[in-house]
């Protein structure tokens, strides 16, 4: 037997408790009975319940609350074998991890409102597998696809500039890595989500989300920071990056470009904005109305039966016959 919610059952320790303070209670009535009168005298003024009734009448109760106690922590038991199916599309988000994603034109920083959109999409998933690739200069898949979309959710909280060691940003390779990580056997729509600032210094991004078209895959571009740019943080110290010159390097929002590759990938160019919840957005009104939901899973799995019903069963039952004996005695002293 296992339990869905075994911490409920700490609940139990509370009987013994609740049996010491009942314990306590009668022998406090009975004492204040004895003082008030003689025990022939108590027997003449009404028909008393003896300790043994009492005592049994108590533990009726107690045990009916054990019982819907063990029943509100979901005790299972009896296998049975049940097809779940998940119907979905299959979505690569690729993230960008250069430097230029600790700009703060947008609060707190760039990498931040990219994390937060992410657990977004997580939230608003229904059924779809996601993957996860990273990339700066290279790119690499962090996570293939998968429903388990709290393994997805551990990565958010460890993605930082510096994971990848080749600086600059590659987007074509980002891209074709996405491409690469689908599974060719899947007969589900393949969605590439693109999360950077556009700064793409190889410039091959157009070129890829051309090749993806041509294989199928649609690309959902969300922009993450400001045309009007700002000051990359330095590497080490304080302060921020400089050119030759001496000025700050800025970084900006390249929306021109990321709007063709969206449009080159078939999909939908969407920057951040304030209040967040933008990816989620682009999902549903982006990618859920481009692609068809598919069949992504099907698999047999092992279930436990639920069997909370029988506690609860029985405890009406302990508390039933507790109350047949309680009216048993028309009149209880004791």
């Amino acid at each position: 037997m296992s339990f869905e919610r075994a911490w409920i059952l700490n609940f139990l320790f509370v009987l013994p408790l609740a049996a010491l303070v009942q314990a306590l209670a009668w022998r406090s009535r009975r004492q204040a009975l004895t003082a008030f009168a003689a025990q022939e005298l108590l027997v003449r003024l009404g028909p008393m319940e003896s300790a043994a009734r009492a005592w049994l009448r108590n533990a009726l109760v107690l045990a009916g609350i054990a019982m819907l106690i063990t029943a509100l922590a979901g005790p299972r038991w009896g296998e049975r074998i049940e097809e779940i199916s998940s119907r979905g599309v299959d979505i690569m988000v690729c993230v960008d991890l250069s430097r230029s994603m600790l700009v703060e034109d947008i609060r707190p920083n760039r990498m931040e409102r990219a994390r937060r959109e992410i657990a977004d999409l997580l939230s608003a998933a229904q059924g779809d597998r996601i993957g996860l690739v990273l990339f700066a200069g290279r790119a690499f898949v962090q996570s293939p696809l998968t429903l388990d979309y709290q393994a997805i959710a551990m990565y958010l909280k460890h993605l930082e500039p510096g994971l990848i060691p080749v600086m600059g940003t590659d987007l074509g390779d980002a891209i074709d890595r996405a491409v690469e990580a689908f599974d060719s056997t899947s007969p589900a729509d393949r969605v590439i989500v693109l999360i950077t600032d556009g700064e793409d210094h190889e410039g091959k991004g157009l070129e890829a989300a051309r090749r993806a078209a041509q294989k199928g895959v649609r690309i959902f571009v969300l922009g993450v920071g400001d045309p009007a740019g700002g000051p990359i943080p330095a590497a080490r110290g304080a302060g921020f990056e400089k050119d030759g010159a001496g000025s700050n390097i800025l970084s900006r929002l390249n929306e021109r470009d990321l709007a063709r590759i969206a449009n080159e990938g078939g999909g939908d160019y969407l920057r951040v904005a304030g209040g967040g919840f933008n990816l989620e957005r682009l999902y549903f009104e982006g990618i859920k109305k481009k692609t068809q939901d598919q069949t992504v899973l099907t698999e047999k799995t092992v279930l436990l039966e639920q069997r909370f019903y029988l506690f609860v069963l029985f405890a009406f039952a302990l508390f039933f016959f507790e109350g047949v004996l309680r009216e048993k005695t028309p009149h209880r002293i004791l």
